[in-house]
């Protein structure tokens, strides 16, 4: 016995040294999320747009090239959710809500909200036809959470929710697919001013956000909305911007983000136990951008899926498109959305990056509190 104590002491030992030498992760490393929830819009949806009537699906080849098999995901492999969800030490991917075997015990690990095509605001992303908004998303969560509720009990499902991380990734649409589109039925950009529709953003925003924690969701990260300017859709219908990004798309994303990140602030300091992070996606991805080769790219200006236009963004990932043949050197999968590699640089930087990352913890953090 006394030789297996030493053992033992020395095993705790040496587990202790190293972690006091690697503080920033490995002592931190153990914490699991039980669970994760996903909001949001095609960045992270993981297939929830295959069970609904809707002109943006991604259920088809070259979709999902290198998952193994297209799932609905508008990547060439896993998003930015299901990349923060592994290295958190999940087993299993989230799943898609709509999925007819989300039920029972799978509840219990998490689910996945996000629809392609969603926005805050209920009409954008109209031109899809089909898609599920914040709104609708929320309501969805409703559900689950009374589910959840009926299969464990009361204290057990709340223990539960509130240690659970909940990521909510939400503007883009707004801005693509509503007030940057004129042909559409309600042409935004016509009635009001940027700063007047951003207002309108952050207002219904505000009350998505304090729906989600009244439902118990404590937890939160709140991704800014990207250099949407830099995709390469903006920049093929926009050619006046040459090689560069088209810059008022980015003016307005950044428009929407300064105004965001102090409602992230304000919802901390108004609702009592709340952990809302602020993820500075733009940052991140203007970063990868603009020192690609650092990184490990060759190209973080067209698609890799592309079909036509000089940045492969004028059509969008079909079954006809040509695929680059190293998607690891691609910044972009297709004219919208980013490639897996660029996804991992991405949900790495929000787990373990600093506080220009993300603000005021990074997600490994968020897992200790």
């Amino acid at each position: 016995m006394a030789g297996l104590f030493s053992y033992k002491y020395h095993i705790f030992l040496h587990i202790s040294v190293v972690c006091i030498f690697f503080m920033a992760r490995t002592c931190t490393a153990g914490v699991v999320p039980p669970a994760t929830f996903v909001f949001g819009d095609s960045l992270v949806d993981a297939g929830n747009n295959n069970y609904i009537v809707s002109l943006s699906k991604a259920n088809y080849p070259p979709n999902g090239i290198d998952f193994g098999r297209p799932t609905g995901r508008y990547t060439n492999g896993r998003t930015i959710a299901d990349i923060m969800g592994q290295e958190l030490g999940l087993k299993w991917l989230t799943p898609p809500y709509l999925a007819p075997t989300t039920v029972g015990k799978a509840l219990l690990h998490g689910v996945n909200y996000a629809s392609g095509g969603g926005g805050i605001l209920n009409y954008t992303g109209k031109i899809f036809v089909g898609r599920l908004n914040m709104d609708a998303q929320l309501d969805n969560f409703a559900n689950t959470r009374e589910d959840i509720i009926s299969s464990i009990g009361y204290t057990a499902a709340l223990d539960l929710l509130t240690k659970s991380i909940y990521s909510v990734t939400m503007g883009s649409n707004d801005f693509i697919n509503n007030y940057l589109v004129p042909v559409a039925s309600i042409p935004e950009q016509n009635l009001v001013s940027p700063e007047a529709f951003v207002d309108k953003l952050i207002f219904r925003y505000r009350i998505q956000l304090t729906r989600l924690y009244t439902l118990s969701a404590r937890k939160i990260i709140v991704a800014n909305v990207g250099p949407i300017g830099c995709i390469p859709y903006q920049r093929d219908i926009n050619p006046s911007a040459g090689d560069d990004c088209d810059a008022y798309p980015n003016q307005l994303a950044n428009l929407f983000n300064e105004r965001l990140k102090p409602l992230v602030m304000e919802l901390n300091s108004n609702l009592p136990g709340s952990k809302f992070v602020y993820a500075d996606v733009f940052r991140i991805v203007v970063d990868i951008i603009q020192n690609f080769k650092s990184y490990g790219f060759e190209n973080s200006w067209s698609a890799c899926c592309h079909a036509a236009g000089r940045f492969g963004g004028v059509i969008p990932c079909i079954p006809s498109s040509k695929v680059c043949l190293d998607r690891s050197k691609y910044v972009f999968w297709d004219p919208y959305h980013p490639s897996e590699a660029s996804n991992i640089i991405i949900a790495n930087r929000l787990i373990d990056g600093d506080s220009n990352d993300i603000f005021p913890t990074n997600v490994r953090q968020l897992t200790q509190d």
